[in-house]
């Protein structure tokens, strides 16, 4: 079989239309099988505030309550995952939605309430790759939201950049493993220029130099994070160059 890509895209993009679009009609030029994960939390923030429900965030991360999940499972697993799915299928690409409680494909633990109570967010335990391998073995693209269990009946929030790298990361075991973190920036930056690749050493003195700082930290640790797991490749980029191997910042251990 051909490299698997696991491929991230954040919510902005998936909160304009006509740039979702754009992006699948690139991930349907991707070569080889892929898995999709989305984002999703701008539009589920406007969702909620439409419901009166406003959205309370701790050092940039969503505080998740009862009814803050309960707009996430919405949002996450129905519209904004099927709004991708539907959009795929027109493309010819056979899609599946999935949670990580569908085919208990993503076990997770609740994110437990110290130091800071994030509420019903969760930490990833396990990623059971039987189901996926056997869907990308039938020409089928799993488009995966952002959503966990706890197999108490509980969905969470979860990550969605988790949730490609723990998912690349196990897929590794079975099948070589690229990742593709997406987002609205044409990779890392330093001084207004991409930097083309980073290692270990070189990330440490981005981070000491705060050239990588706030989100950025943790998306560069899930990517090494992927590497140490056994990913083959792991590339941060722009959603709008998806297909062009020339840009992006590669990650190498």
């Amino acid at each position: 079989m051909e490299s698997v890509s696991v491929i991230k895209v954040g919510g902005k993009i998936a909160e304009d239309v006509a740039v979702l679009n754009a992006f699948l009609h690139d991930l349907g030029s991707v070569t080889g099988p892929k898995v999709l994960v989305h984002g999703g939390g701008v539009i589920a923030t406007k969702i909620g505030e439409k419901l009166g429900i406003s959205s309370q965030m701790i050092e940039g991360r969503r505080v998740t309550d009862k009814e803050t999940l309960e707009v996430a499972t919405m949002v996450y697993g129905g519209l904004i995952n099927k709004r991708i799915v539907a959009k795929l299928q027109s493309m010819g690409v056979n899609a599946i939605g999935l949670t990580g409680a569908d085919l208990n494909i993503i076990e997770a633990d609740k994110r437990p309430p110290e130091p800071i109570d994030f509420g019903w967010v969760g930490d990833i335990k396990k990623v059971n790759t039987d189901w996926l391998v056997s869907l990308i073995e039938k020409d089928v693209l799993p488009v995966m939201a952002p959503l966990t269990h706890d197999g108490n009946g509980n969905m969470l929030n979860t990550n969605a950049d988790s949730i490609a790298s723990f998912t690349a990361g196990a897929l590794a075991n079975r099948l070589n493993t690229r990742l593709v973190l997406c987002f609205d920036m044409p990779g890392v930056m330093e001084n207004g220029k991409v930097i083309p690749e980073i290692d270990l050493k070189r990330y440490s003195e981005l981070k000491a130099s705060g050239v990588v700082k706030d989100g950025m930290i943790p998306k560069l640790d899930l990517g090494f994070q992927a590497l140490n797991a056994g990913v083959s490749e792991v590339i941060i980029k722009s959603a709008k160059d998806l297909n062009d191997d020339k840009t992006g910042t590669v990650l190498r251990q």
